[in-house]
Order: C-alpha cells, then sequence, then structure tokens
C-alpha cells in the first residue's frame, strides 16, 4: 500500500536534494537484484505476481492491473540510480535517495535513444517501478519478518514558470539505498548489458555476474533451478529451449556458457569468465 501524500510529502522535506553528477562512471548494480527474481522477463505486461521462496528467502512481488509488475528493463533506472550513488559516495559527495536528473541523461546512460517514444518509455517505466510492490526477507535480522516497499517511493516532471521541462526527481526507498551504500553489496556490470535485447538473456547476465564473478572455474546451476529462480511464466520446456539458444549465441559479455548434464540426464548451466572483461 502507497503511503499517504502528507507522509510523501514529510519525507521529501527530510531528503536533501541530490542533483545527478555529470560524465561517464562504470554501471554499478545491485547484488540482491541480480540474485532473486525482481522483475518480470516478458515485454508485454505481466499482472501474475513473483513468489519466490527458498532457504528462508521470500521474494513477493506485485504489479497492478493497470501497469504490470515493473520489467528488468525497467530495472536500468535503478542500475543508473546505484552507478550514480556509488560515484558520488566514492567522490566524497553525499548522495541521497532524492535524486534529480534529466530524462536525457538517464536514457543515454542506459543506452536508449531520445525520441518521443523513448520518453514516454521512461515514463512507463517509472510507473511501473513505483506502482510494483516488493515484500522480502533479504537483509532482515528474522527471515520471517519481510520489508515491503516499492521501487521509487514517488516521482515526478519538473517545469519552470513557462511550462519547459526541468527533469525529473525521484525518491528512492530505504531498502535499495542502504543496499547500494554497502560497498560489499553492489558489483560492477559490463556497459554491455544495456544493449542484451532478451529478458531471459538480461536476467541471466546477472546472476551470473553475481555467482561466477572472478571463479576461474566459474560456477554452473541445473536447469530447473535457474526456471525456479527466475521467476519466468515460461514452460520449463520454453525456458530450456531459451537457455540452449543463449549458449549457441554466446551473447553474455565476458562469460562463456556450456551445458553439461548429469549422471542422471539433468541438464546443467556451466558458466565461467573470460579474461578482459569488466572486474567489481
Amino acid at each position: 500500500m502507497s503511503a499517504p501524500p502528507s507522509a510523501r510529502s514529510d519525507e521529501r522535506e527530510q531528503l536533501e536534494l541530490f542533483r545527478a553528477l555529470p560524465g561517464d562512471m562504470a554501471p554499478r548494480d545491485a547484488q540482491d537484484l541480480m540474485a532473486y527474481p525482481f522483475f518480470s522477463l516478458a515485454k508485454s505486461k505481466r499482472t501474475v505476481p513473483i513468489d519466490y521462496r527458498s532457504g528462508g528467502i521470500t521474494v513477493r512481488v506485485e504489479g497492478t492491473a493497470e501497469h504490470g509488475l515493473a520489467t528488468i528493463w525497467d530495472a536500468d533506472i535503478l542500475i543508473w540510480a546505484a552507478s550514480q550513488i556509488v560515484e558520488a559516495r566514492d567522490a566524497g559527495i553525499r548522495p541521497s535517495r532524492l535524486m534529480q536528473a534529466t530524462p536525457y541523461e538517464i536514457l543515454r546512460y542506459v543506452g536508449r535513444g531520445t525520441s518521443l517514444r523513448d520518453y514516454q518509455r521512461l515514463r512507463a517505466a517509472l510507473d511501473r517501478l513505483q506502482s510494483t510492490s516488493i515484500a522480502t526477507s533479504i537483509r532482515e535480522t528474522t527471515r520471517r519478518r519481510l520489508h515491503r516497499f516499492s521501487w521509487i517511493n514517488e516521482w515526478k516532471e519538473r517545469v519552470d514558470t513557462r511550462g519547459q521541462p526541468q527533469g525529473i526527481e525521484l525518491i528512492l526507498p530505504d531498502w535499495f539505498y542502504v543496499g547500494v551504500l554497502d560497498a560489499a553489496l553492489v558489483l560492477t556490470i559490463d556497459p554491455a548489458y544495456f544493449q542484451l535485447t532478451g529478458g531471459i538473456e538480461r536476467w541471466l547476465y546477472r546472476l551470473v555476474r553475481k555467482h561466477a564473478g572472478r571463479q576461474a572455474r566459474g560456477w554452473q546451476f541445473d536447469f530447473k533451478h535457474l526456471h525456479r529462480k527466475s521467476g519466468s511464466l515460461a514452460r520449463p520446456y520454453d525456458f530450456a529451449c531459451d537457455l540452449r539458444a543463449l549458449v549457441a549465441r554466446q551473447s553474455l559479455p565476458g562469460y562463456l556458457l556450456s551445458i553439461e548434464r548429469t549422471a542422471g540426464g539433468s541438464e546443467i548451466l556451466a558458466f565461467r569468465p573470460v579474461p578482459y572483461t569488466a572486474r567489481g
């Protein structure tokens, strides 16, 4: 449930405005968002909730009938925000959950165009991020407690007295902001990530980056586990076909994928880093 308007205005008044920093900076991603199914992988609107439970971890994601769940493409805005926060912190500049930027700055950073349609898609993404509700036990002291929030508490477009746009302001949730400020919970990702077009492809890169990291021998998961961990609504057969296609294409920047089989015949996706790629 969203906070009442009075609570939102009080929150805004208590926060210091952080103006987005100019220039190129390494993309940073929050490890919790890379490891668990927080986003829809479909380009069409999804209203079916994501409900993931494993080893005491709970992730419940719900969207509205109007906007649907936030997608993995919408998460690019959170990657932009995380990159800004880390860059400011490392430069000795005080960041804030209240951020201001122009749509142009955000779109260019995440590799999008700057046409009217791109601006409209950015607004739709911000609406989905705000209307998506998350409940999770991640980082809670007791796994029986759930932290509830939306990816964006609120956002608005600012205009001058003549009605000319001056940019966008948004307020990030405390759960996300605190995680990004913890250097141990953030990884640098390859800028080529923004060029990946498929939902499963993007999700798999983030999972692989999170688990393979600098380990020369990489990591591996069986197909069934990956299907559960993705939160995808695709049938297991179709999901497996998508994984095999990704292995054939080798499109994940910085990683080599392969398929192995267990003695029982189950398929396993193995991945390992290749030299001279983005490091965290």
